[in-house]
């Protein structure tokens, strides 16, 4: 099955929550970039949202940082992720 790609306008001004998560936690692009297995360039691309984020690497992120996919959409200002 093939990955789901996020289709929002809101992902190009939104996505730099996850820039602004990792520069916090002082880690580099290529260490997120190797938890994806993608490149840093396209790492960098998500985080700039010149390249849309497959889904299933949008989870993953929100995993890692413990927080959810609408924080790091800017959809929500709450950092907290939602009761599973």
């Amino acid at each position: 099955m093939a990955d789901v790609i996020i289709r929002l306008g809101v992902m190009i001004n939104a996505f730099t929550n996850s820039g602004d998560l990792r520069e916090d936690n002082d880690i580099k692009q290529g260490t997120i970039a190797e938890i994806l297995n993608v490149r840093q360039a396209t790492y960098s691309r998500y985080e700039t949202g010149t390249l849309e984020i497959p889904l299933a690497d949008l989870v993953k992120l929100s995993e890692f940082y413990n927080t959810s996919v609408d924080y790091l959409l800017g959809l929500t200002t709450e950092k907290t992720p939602y009761k599973r």
